[in-house]
């Protein structure tokens, strides 16, 4: 049977992510509690799972930053048949609404579902089929990410199967959709170049589309701006890119508040759109706390008080 099981995905992610640390392991956690949360207030149909962008760097005939797309994975499950002729999924119809949005403003997106297939060594892969979302008609399924264009091809493909990280500390329940994500970022990058960042979801509202940035925050006070959440320089500069860009989509910065770092009891979920982050974020940058990658991080504080609730008024008003 083509399929994968528990311990051959978290085998994978600990060859293909550098570190696995708590933060890391929180901020999944994060994404996963918010769509059961927002689900739960019957949002499900306007709520996605959790993507990449992606944007072609110079090295070849592209300019860093010419060609943009979004690509988001089906969740794989363990222990299921994935074979070479299965009927494949077709896109829930949220997405394929939510990602017209990029296609207005020239963003390409995609789904992306899988087959599980066996190497010569007998370990298990994904490979993956992708249909371009956000036209008039269904497209067909293509090789991923062969029929992609607009990035720059690199000489070989890069190796990133070569850590040792340890996957323990990833709950089971959290393994699937990481396992996927990491998988086909690992299937576009490996022979092309580019700067990925994650999508944390989208958020279809009324008459906007929101790209969302979910992390979890235990509140912090400055005596020159009082309680704040803080935001690392790279999120931000991935929310002003989607307000350049702007037509209809907009993007907003979500906050799983949390008592202590230990218990990560709930206290509240906030969010606050980056119109509005913008206009009240502080222009001094502090210096923040051990980002995924283990370095320190640049933090851009945030009022709290410039936050609103996450309930479901708030999203209606979206």
């Amino acid at each position: 049977m083509a399929s994968i099981s528990l311990e051959e995905m978290k085998s994978y992610l600990s060859k293909t992510l550098s570190s696995i640390n708590r933060n890391k392991v929180n901020g999944l956690l994060a994404e996963i509690d918010f769509r059961r949360y927002v689900s739960n207030l019957g949002f499900s149909s306007r709520v996605s799972c959790g993507g990449w962008i992606v944007r072609s760097d110079a090295r070849g005939d592209f300019d860093f930053g010419q060609n943009t797309a979004v690509f988001f994975p089906e969740t794989i499950q363990p222990d299921v048949n994935y074979n070479a002729d299965r009927h494949l999924p077709e896109p829930h119809r949220g997405l394929h609404t939510i990602c017209a949005t990029f296609h207005q403003i020239g963003i390409r997106s995609y789904f992306c579902a899988a087959t599980i297939n066996e190497n010569q060594s007998g370990g298990k892969r994904a490979s993956w089929q992708s249909t371009e979302l956000g036209l008039p008609e269904i497209q067909p399924y293509m090789p991923f990410p062969d029929s992609l264009q607009g990035f720059n091809p690199r000489r070989r493909p890069y190796k990133y199967e070569r850590f040792h990280a340890d996957t323990s500390n990833i709950p089971e329940h959290a393994v699937p959709e990481e396992f996927s994500k990491e998988s086909l970022r690992v299937a576009f990058n490996s022979p092309f170049y580019a700067e990925p960042s994650d999508v944390d979801g989208l958020f279809w509202g009324r008459e906007k589309t929101y790209p969302i940035e979910i992390k979890e925050k235990t509140r912090a006070n400055d005596s020159s701006i009082g309680d704040f959440f803080g935001i690392d320089v790279g999120p931000f500069v991935k929310l002003a890119f989607y307000a350049a860009r702007r037509g209809n989509l907009h993007s907003m910065f979500v906050v799983r508040e949390i008592d202590d770092e230990t218990t990560r009891n709930l206290v509240k979920w906030h969010f606050i759109t980056f119109e509005q982050m913008a206009r009240y974020a502080s222009w001094v940058f502090r210096p923040g706390g051990r980002s995924m990658t283990g370095g320190r991080s640049a933090t851009i504080r945030i009022p709290i008080n410039q936050f609103k609730i996450l309930d479901a008024d708030n999203l209606r008003s979206l």
